[in-house]
C-alpha cells in the first residue's frame, strides 16, 4: 500500500471530501504511537526538551498548534497531538524512518530553526523588512 503525497497544512481539508485534516480519519485518534510504542518516550523528550528552554516556549506552542489535526479537541485521547501519518512523514524526511524518535538537541535546533524563519518572514511596521 503506498502512502498518499502530504498536502500543505495551510488547508489541511484540501483533497479530501470529508473535510477532514490531511491524516485524520473519521472515528480513529490521532495519536502519535511510534512502532515500538514509545509514545510516552517521545513525548517525554520533547516536553524536557521544551521546558528546559523557555525561550522557545511561544514557538514550540506555534508549532504545536500548526501540527495538531483540525477539531482535535472532538475525539479522543483530547489533546491537540499530531496525526500519525504527518509525525511519521516528519520522521522519514528527517530521520530516514518513520519510527524514529528526536532528541533534545534535535528538538530544539528545529524550534530555533521556527523561531528564526518566523523573525525573518514578519513583516515590521512601516513596510521596512
Amino acid at each position: 500500500m503506498s502512502t498518499p503525497a502530504p498536502v500543505p497544512r495551510s488547508d489541511p481539508s484540501a483533497g479530501r471530501s470529508d473535510g477532514l485534516a490531511v491524516g485524520a480519519q473519521a472515528g480513529t485518534p490521532g495519536a502519535v504511537v511510534n512502532a515500538d510504542g514509545s509514545t510516552r518516550r517521545v513525548a517525554t523528550t520533547l516536553l524536557t526538551a521544551v521546558l528546559l528552554r523557555p525561550d522557545l516556549w511561544w514557538t514550540a506552542l506555534g508549532e504545536l498548534r500548526r501540527m495538531a489535526p483540525r477539531l482535535w479537541w472532538r475525539s479522543p485521547p483530547h489533546l491537540p497531538l499530531p496525526d500519525r501519518r504527518l509525525w511519521e512523514f516528519r520522521m522519514v524526511t528527517a530521520y530516514g524512518r518513520p519510527d524514529a524518535a528526536p532528541t533534545r538537541a534535535d528538538i530544539v535546533s528545529f524550534l530555533e530553526w521556527c523561531r528564526a524563519t518566523a523573525a525573518a518572514t514578519t513583516p515590521r511596521p512601516g513596510g521596512h523588512g
